[in-house]
């Protein structure tokens, strides 16, 4: 029986429909990595794609609290997560908060107006400072670490600010002390979102009435006792 031979005219058509559908499927296959997801792009700058928040009203929170926005810091560290019921303000226009964990362990931050010795250790505690004696103080980086017999802290200067991470050396092991004074940072408006008061719940607090002060005079207490006292 004779063989059948393809004609030669049609094995450049077929040569041709073969590199034209092996390109279109590499195309294909590489086309889906040429854009990022829809909502990685949407991402704010704390990873949330929630719309920023407006700075007036976080400004108008702050005052309410009677703190500065721009010294409102936060941070983080493994296990801990902020007590906002802690945040307060500090002197006149210092920041504090209290990050806690399950086991109620506590890291202290603060944010203050201080002088350059509550931040270097190595001349000892400041000027009319109580704490105890310092058995450590030493420096780590861009910040000074210090240590009591019970108590330890990572302290760094910024501007004329002076921000401090403590807890007790119980609580707290140095390590994650140190952690979590590296991750410290000001707040962003969405962190600023998280840490402040909401609107409205600072508002109307009135000075709590002390009943041994007396109405009349220079206002010393009243420390009159009955017969029975």
């Amino acid at each position: 029986m004779p063989s059948r031979s393809r004609s030669p005219r049609l094995r450049p058509l077929l040569l041709t429909a073969t590199l034209t559908t092996t390109l279109a499927l590499a195309l294909a296959a590489t086309g889906c990595r040429t854009e990022p997801p829809p909502d990685t792009r949407a991402a704010g700058p704390s990873g949330s794609a929630d719309p920023a928040p407006d700075r007036a009203e976080l400004e108008a929170r702050a005052s309410a609290a009677q703190l500065v926005a721009e010294h409102v810091w936060v941070t983080e560290a493994a296990g801990y997560a902020l007590a906002r019921q802690s945040v307060r303000v500090l002197g006149v226009d210092g920041f504090g908060s209290v990050y806690t964990e399950p086991e109620g362990g506590q890291i202290k931050l603060s944010v203050e107006r201080l002088p350059h010795a509550d931040a270097d250790c190595t001349d000892g505690p400041a000027s009319g400072s109580e704490q105890e004696p310092l058995v450590t103080c030493e420096r780590d980086g861009e910040q000074w670490y210090r240590a009591t017999e019970s108590g330890h802290a990572y302290a760094r200067e910024q501007g004329d600010l002076v921000v401090t991470l403590s807890g007790t050396r119980q609580e707290v092991d140095r390590a994650t002390l140190r952690s979590a004074a590296l991750a410290a940072h000001r707040a962003d408006d969405y962190e600023l979102d998280k840490v402040l008061p909401p609107a409205g719940e600072t508002a109307g607090r009135q000075p709590v009435e002390r009943g041994d002060l007396p109405p009349v005079g220079d206002g010393a207490p009243n420390n009159d006792v009955g017969a029975s006292g």
